[in-house]
């Protein structure tokens, strides 16, 4: 019985095993902060206007389906980019957040990405923002009172809290830019072209299992 009980472990750990013979740190991963956060995550920073974060998101939101039990996938708009003024991004940002707060996060995603990157549109103020979020099923009314709510205007303080800080540090420079359990960052040039998909959802969940 012992002897089953060691081989069921050894079996178990032999992927967490192959990972951290896989990945190494300085080339696929960066340490940024010596303390973890108590739950696992993966915080990905991005914004509509980044092509490249556009081209990620079928990444991201396939990982999203794939995370294990109790980690978490959380996503913070950023409001650096020069293709549009920082209010707009902000509000972007907070009409992301209720969308996620009415069980929509995704698809008003979709449909921001959408239009900048497939459309080709822009927006040149909040009611264009409003309008696709309405026209992607959210009440008029609805989203008037949601994003001038303390929920969503303290989330998103807490977003461009984040950001600057770590901008300050000079871990977010660019993005998508993802880091895992507050502590460790990816480094998607460190990925294969040629596997980068399988290769970033392996990397996620070997730094996942790290303290």
């Amino acid at each position: 019985m012992k002897k089953l009980t060691a081989l069921l472990v050894g079996a178990l750990l032999l992927p967490v095993a192959v990972f951290a013979a896989q990945f190494e740190e300085g080339k696929h991963y960066e340490v940024i902060s010596e303390q973890a956060t108590a739950k696992p995550e993966v915080k990905e920073y991005f914004s509509y206007y980044c092509p490249a974060c556009f081209g990620f998101e079928p990444k991201v939101q396939a990982l999203a389906k794939q995370l294990p039990a109790g980690a978490e996938l959380k996503k913070v708009h950023v409001d650096f980019l020069q293709q549009a003024k920082p209010e707009i991004q902000a509000t972007l940002a907070k009409a992301y957040l209720v969308g996620k707060n009415l069980g929509k996060g995704d698809e008003i995603s979709g449909a921001f990405f959408k239009h900048i990157h497939v459309d080709r549109k822009t927006f040149a103020s909040d009611d264009d923002i409003k309008a696709v979020v309405v026209a992607n099923g959210v009440d008029a009314e609805t989203y008037d009172k949601a994003i001038k709510s303390f929920t969503v205007a303290g989330a998103a303080k807490q977003m461009k809290k984040e950001q600057d800080a770590l901008s300050a540090r000079r871990v977010l420079t660019s993005v998508p830019t993802f880091i895992v359990n507050g502590k460790y960052k990816i480094l998607t040039q460190g990925l294969s072209r040629d596997n980068q998909d399988e290769e970033f959802k392996q990397l996620v969940n070997f730094l996942l299992t790290q303290s």
